[in-house]
């Protein structure tokens, strides 16, 4: 039986790939598998480890650029991405969420934001900052909901509080005595009643709705 989350680290910068190793390597249930420079190594460790996860910054021309993501996926369908990036130019961000990217972390964010986003993604879960949630927020999305959180009941609209906060199925489910297959049926109801289409849709609609607000730094 597995027991870890295997790893492959990608940052063309040193300090970076060793800080996030080391990181990493304090976290219970975590393999570093192998790192890489640029995305001629990392494609080839991906072809070879097949690892759950894989971190990379895509913003560093000539050794990372955003078709790094598919290339991944081509190479490793099944491993997730989790990015750690710099980047602060709102189209290229968004156009890397699009590829279907289910984590993404500014370099500002802390050890134990990034330990649980490895956790998290390599669940198939998404997870982002709350840089990159202000970013969503603050973008132009269809208003599709015809209503607003009254549409939804005390159950619907604690457990959609829960999810905006970053919480997976199975904390929801512990912390609320139920089971995860009973948070999944709320969820599904929840998108079906407010006429959204994905669980980023309902963290947005979260905010927008001021049903949880914005950390600030």
């Amino acid at each position: 039986m597995k027991n870890s989350t295997t790893v492959i680290v990608a940052d063309s910068q040193m300090l970076c790939r060793v800080g996030l190793c080391q990181v990493l390597k304090e976290a219970d249930g975590v393999d570093i598998v192998a790192e890489a420079e640029n995305t001629e190594q990392l494609l080839q460790k991906v072809t070879h480890h097949k690892s759950d996860v894989v971190v990379v910054d895509y913003n560093q021309p000539k050794y990372f650029d955003e078709s790094i993501i598919a290339a991944i996926r081509e190479k490793s369908p099944k491993t997730e991405v989790l990015v750690i990036s710099s980047d602060d130019r709102k189209d290229r961000i968004f156009g890397v969420l699009e590829q279907g990217v289910n984590s993404f972390l500014t370099k500002q964010c802390d050890a134990k934001e990034i330990v649980d986003a490895i956790a998290a993604t390599a669940r198939g879960e998404k997870f982002y900052c709350h840089k990159i949630l202000d970013l969503l927020v603050k973008r132009s999305f269809p208003k599709k909901s015809e209503g607003g959180p009254n549409k939804l009941t005390p159950r619907e609209i604690q457990i959609l509080k829960m999810v905006a906060q970053g919480k997976v199925a199975k904390e929801i489910a512990a912390e609320l005595s139920i089971s995860p297959h009973t948070i999944y049926t709320h969820r599904k109801n929840i998108l079906s009643k407010l006429n959204l289409t994905s669980p980023m849709e309902m963290v947005v609609y979260a905010f927008e709705q001021g049903i949880i607000e914005l950390e600030r730094d």
